[in-house]
Order: C-alpha cells, then structure tokens, then sequence
C-alpha cells in the first residue's frame, strides 16, 4: 500500500491524497481546488499528477473549495467512481460548487482575453455548472459515526471534527494479506470552543494519520467573546467615526458564526442599531443549508433555538441579492457592517467594497481568518501604505483590524487536544499536510515531544509506502 500527495503538501490548498493499494484500488481523500497562489493557480489546477478514471472511490472531509472544489473536472476528466461524504457536506457541496462554476467561467473569459492580446491560444473552462449537476450524481451520504464497507476489504467511518458544518475525520480500516491497517485523515479540524457546532469527535486508534497545520504553530487569542470584539468594532467605526466596517468572510462557515454572534448581542440587549448587510447570494444560500441541519449543532444552539427559532436572524439584518443592490451599497452614506465574500478578499464582492472603502479613515476592513499569504486579504494585514486592486493603486487610509480568535481553524493546543485519543507508540508515522512550511516545521517538533516518532512533511506528488 502506498500513499502520494498530489496538494496541500507544503502549502494550505489544493488537499488530495491517493491510497493505493496492492491490488491496484484506488482512494482519493479530498479533491480540493488551490487558492491564492498568484499565476501558478491556474496551472496548479488543470494538472492532476494521476489519471482521474483509475481512481475507485473519493472520501470528502468537507465542502469547502480547497477541499472540494475539482470534483466537477474530477468527473468530467473520468472518474466513476462514488464520493462519500455526510449530508451536510452534500448539501454545502453542491452550492459552493456551483457558485465555483459560475467563477471559473468568469475568470476564464478574463485570462482568454489577455491571452488573445498575447497571441497565445485560449483555454478551457475548468468546469462548469453542467459539469457540477453531473458529478452531483455520484455523491453518497453516509452517517457520521457508522462503519460503512466500501467493499470487504475497505471500512469507512466518519466522526465530526467541528470546522464547518459537516465536516470530518475519515477513518479508513484496509484489509491486506490478512493484515488490517487503519489510516485517519484529519480533514481540517474545528475548535473546541466553536460557538455553534459540536467539538470535534474522537476516533479509534490509527495506523497512520494525515493531519492539517494551518495554526500549528500558534495559539489563538483568548479574552472577549467573538460577540463582544464584534460589538468593540462596530462601535469603534460605525458608531465613533461614522463609517463602513467592511468583513471579508467565508460564505459557509464564518458568515453564520458572524450572524449567530449579532444575534446574541440583540438577545443581551447590546446590538448597535444600525444597518448590517451580508452581501453575498453564495451566504444565502449557505445559511439556509446550515438551517436544514441542526443535527450538527452543539448543546448551546439546541436550547437556545427552543426561545429563538432562527438564530441567525436580528433587528436590521439585510441580504443583498442582485449586483445592482451591491453596488448601491457604494453610495451608501450612513454607518453600516458589510459581510461579504470571499474570506480572503481575494475575489467577490467584498473585493469591490474594499476598492470604495479602502481610501476613507472612517472605515475598517475587520479580517475574521486565515488568508493565504499572496491573497489580497493577507497584503491588507501587512498595513501597507497602498494597496493594489483590479489594477489601481488605493491609498490604504482606512483601518485593518484583526479577530483571529475567529478562525475555524484548530490551533496546536486544540490539535493536540484532538490527537490525545491515539496512543504516539501505536501510530507509525504522521503525516503533516495543510499548512505553510515553517508551521508545519514547527508542529512537527510539537507532535515529536508528544512522542510521536515519525512525522513526515509531504512534498507536492510525493509517494510513501506503508508498511
């Protein structure tokens, strides 16, 4: 049996790892997109490092796109096989793939058009919609919880790891020669102090495991409840200075955990009375998804939706739907919170906010999460003195202000506190994925004194045998 990572090996995105095994099956755990790196994206995107049609079966972690974002051209380009996955994950799946679709087609439309003026020939669409309502077909739900054969000589079980709705650990039990072997893929792990979902899960013990390190190196901040340093901001720049506190923020995930914080805050009686727009059609849709599946809720949520039916919902809360009402937001004068996508600033129409709001002292742009290193969101937290956007240079005369406390991101004591199930002797090698590579250079040194003995960072194609 083998194992070789073709992404999210040295870098955040683009998570796909291939079991082989001895008898030639095929399993692919996740089939993620990259993000954010600059003009390798594209390239990055388009070249598998396998054949698509040889693979048997996909496990996805969960649906956000660096994770799930390829599995409409992992179809087109051959694949037949079923992707396993919870409901949730389903569910979020397939509207975060379609608004992918809609992006690829914009965004090819633009390079084919800078690739005519160099007289280069176009390219193809990555995927597009009908490529997503195909490769939906092949999607299977399965029960957190419950060992699921594959066939005889394969076991699936998924256990919740609390980053966004759905999401999970893939604990994988492979008979060979008589001998069982049991792989775990961390998927991305959540917090145990996550305000909405249920903390991560444990699992049996593992063979070997694939593990993110996205905080790995780092602790997150203590102090203020994500409601009160929502509420300390709001103050500050829409009640103190008369302006737009623009959040750049994940369709799924970070966007309910924003609107579930402003409903406790008008639950206490604390929310300012202004205008608070989410400004993204994808969030729309995500929160109504996150509606149909409490089952995912922790104990907290349960009893407080048995006095507050929707708590997602407060006084002054709008959804903006068509691009017109968008840009009617640029001549909006009064004091007002703008949530919008994409998390990282990178594209959406946060990107256009920002563009208008970037050059006035009044307004904040609050970053809430992780943003990979050449985003526009990771360039803004550098405070620089100009940034560049769509091609123009803003003066940056706005405030950048930071909640990290707001990632969905484990750091390395919650990463710990989800590998205290296993026993360090028993595991035979560690594998760290999903981080940048002096995190992950110093998560490994964390998990050796844990005393686990072989911790591996994986380059990108890179293949191990597993004995």
């Amino acid at each position: 049996m083998k194992i070789t990572f073709h992404g999210a090996a040295g870098v955040v995105t683009g998570s796909k790892h291939l079991i082989e095994l001895n008898n030639g099956v095929k399993i692919l755990l996740d089939c993620g997109m990259f993000q954010g790196h600059g003009k390798d994206t594209e390239m990055l995107n388009r070249s598998w490092g396998f054949e698509p049609k040889d693979v048997d079966y996909l496990i996805l972690s969960h649906a956000h796109i660096d994770h799930s974002g390829l599995i409409p051209k992992f179809v087109r380009d051959g694949f037949e096989g079923k992707i396993y996955a919870t409901a949730a994950t389903v569910d979020l799946s397939e509207i975060l793939l379609r608004n992918s679709a809609f992006i690829q087609e914009a965004d090819t439309v633009f390079l084919n058009k800078r690739r005519k003026k160099e007289n280069k020939p176009p390219l193809e669409v990555i995927y597009t919609e009908k490529d997503v309502s195909n490769a939906m077909k092949n999607f299977v739900s399965v029960n957190s919880g419950f060992p699921l054969p594959l066939r005889n000589d394969i076991s699936l079980t998924l256990f919740e790891t609390g980053h966004i709705l759905g999401s999970s650990t893939i604990y994988l039990r492979i008979k060979e020669k008589g001998k069982i072997t049991s792989i775990v893929f961390s998927g991305d792990v959540g917090r145990y102090s996550d305000p909405l979902l249920k903390s991560p899960e444990t699992f049996p013990q593992a063979d070997y495991i694939i593990i993110e390190s996205t905080y790995g190196d780092r602790l997150h901040e203590d102090g203020d409840s994500y409601a009160d340093m929502l509420k300390k901001h709001i103050e500050e720049t829409c009640i103190g200075k008369g302006g737009k506190l623009i959040i750049p923020a994940f369709s799924v995930g970070r966007t309910q955990e924003i609107l579930f914080a402003l409903n406790d805050l008008e639950i206490h009686g604390k929310l300012p009375h202004i205008e608070y727009f989410v400004d993204s059609p994808l969030s729309m849709e995500a929160t109504e998804v996150v509606k149909r599946h409490p089952e995912c809720f922790d104990k907290i949520v349960h009893n407080l939706m048995k006095t507050d039916f929707d708590p997602f919902d407060f006084t002054g809360l709008h959804y903006i739907k068509s691009v017109e009402e968008s840009k009617r937001l640029n001549d909006y004068r009064k004091p007002c919170v703008i949530i919008s996508a994409s998390g990282m600033a990178e594209a959406g129409r946060v990107k256009h906010h920002i563009a208008n709001s970037i050059s006035n002292k009044k307004n904040t742009v609050l970053m809430v999460g992780y943003c990979e290193p050449e985003s526009l969101g990771a360039r803004l937290k550098q405070r620089p003195e100009n940034i560049k956007i769509f091609g123009e240079t803003f003066p940056v005369k706005a405030d950048i202000c930071e909640i990290n406390s707001m990632s969905a991101h484990a750091d390395y004591n919650d990463l710990s506190q989800y590998l205290a199930c296993q026993y360090p002797d028993e595991v035979k090698r560690v594998f760290i994925v999903h981080g940048e590579p002096a995190v992950q250079q110093e998560f490994g040194k964390r998990l050796a004194k844990k005393g686990f003995k072989d911790v591996v960072i994986p380059s990108l194609h890179e293949t191990f045998f597993l004995n």
